[in-house]
């Protein structure tokens, strides 16, 4: 049986261009790009809690790495280098091969290398720190927002939830919203071009990882305003087969409090809608005006139907420690 450090020269030493120094010491050395200030975020992905115990390992891996940039992606940062470490509960060397691959496609496709980690004996779960570089006082915060900004979010959010709710034969899909779904959910795109595109024109940013409403209550709790979202505004549903009418009322939950599906909400000026409209067609990626921030208690968010009436829902998203908000 291969040991820790064989299994890590064999399937996660990979050459580090931008690095001084890379994986094999006690630490890495870097260089941050003359000027720049370091952005930095750490997340984990635990079994049975962030992904289901069955999923691909070539998918994780990219999600794994993913879902990190994501939060790269909502500051407005490039990233730069990631360390990884996990936790094994034995030695699959197929199943490493495949998340190791999955998870250098991701590092590939998005320009960063792999620096260090770690790896141990236990259940299976997945860290990875990533750091990236932005522009002294350019980095895209939560704490921007002002009353009359227009609230955006990117793609499609909702289509992640819908397809853990599928995978685990809580709802039946419609052709073309499985593979659709699934997709979103096992290979989410960390919208790094898009953040770093929306520099100096948004007025805060998060990505949604917890919910719509959830995330975007961050933002609004942070620039001590309130949001108002609007049902008639949200991202329309994928086309495809006729779907009844607890279909949508389920696919709009997941819209707005499902989670986990790395997008990117943020505030702008409304003088900015012809950039952020020329930023779409740029990146072929749909943005969607929602609402606007409104005066209120601080972290308050209101969804208003076509006739300008609040509706209520039950969760707004999910909470680590305790039930659905």
């Amino acid at each position: 049986m291969a040991g820790e450090f064989a299994l890590i020269d064999k399937y996660f030493a990979r050459p580090t261009p931008s690095a001084i120094l890379g994986p094999g010491d006690d630490c890495a050395l870097v260089q941050p790009s003359p000027g720049k200030q370091l952005a930095v975020t750490t997340d984990m992905l635990v079994a049975g809690t962030h992904f289901l115990p069955g999923t691909d390992p070539k998918n994780l891996g990219w999600k794994a790495l993913a879902v990190n940039l994501s939060d790269l992606a909502a500051m407005g940062a490039q990233p730069r280098w990631v360390t990884l470490a996990g936790a094994l509960p034995s030695v699959d060397e197929a199943w490493i091969a495949a998340f190791a691959s999955g998870f250098f496609n991701c590092a590939q496709e998005y320009g960063v290398d792999v620096i260090g980690g770690d790896t141990t004996k236990g259940p299976l779960n997945v860290c990875i720190t990533a750091i990236g570089e932005v522009e002294p006082g350019q980095a895209l915060r939560r704490d921007g927002a002002k009353v009359g900004d227009q609230i955006w979010v990117s793609g499609r959010p909702g289509l992640a939830s819908l397809g853990l709710a599928y995978l685990q034969g809580k709802v039946k899909l419609p052709e073309p919203w499985p593979r659709l779904c699934v997709g979103a959910l096992e290979k989410p795109r960390p919208r790094v071009a898009l953040g770093l595109a929306l520099t100096g024109i948004a007025s805060a940013a998060i990505d949604v990882s917890d919910g719509l409403l959830a995330d975007l209550g961050h933002i609004a709790e942070r620039s001590a305003c309130a949001a108002a979202v609007k049902l008639v505004q949200l991202p329309h549903l994928p086309k495809g087969e006729s779907y009844d009418a607890d279909l949508r009322r389920i696919a709009l939950e997941c819209q707005l409090a499902g989670g986990d599906d790395y997008e990117l909400c943020f505030t702008a000026p409304g003088s900015q809608s012809l950039a952020i409209a020329q930023i779409a067609a740029q990146l072929e990626l749909p943005l969607w005006n929602i609402g606007e921030m409104v005066t209120g208690q601080a972290g308050e968010v209101t969804v208003f139907d076509p006739d300008g009436k609040p509706v209520e829902f039950n969760h707004k998203g999910y909470e680590h420690f305790g039930a659905e908000t």
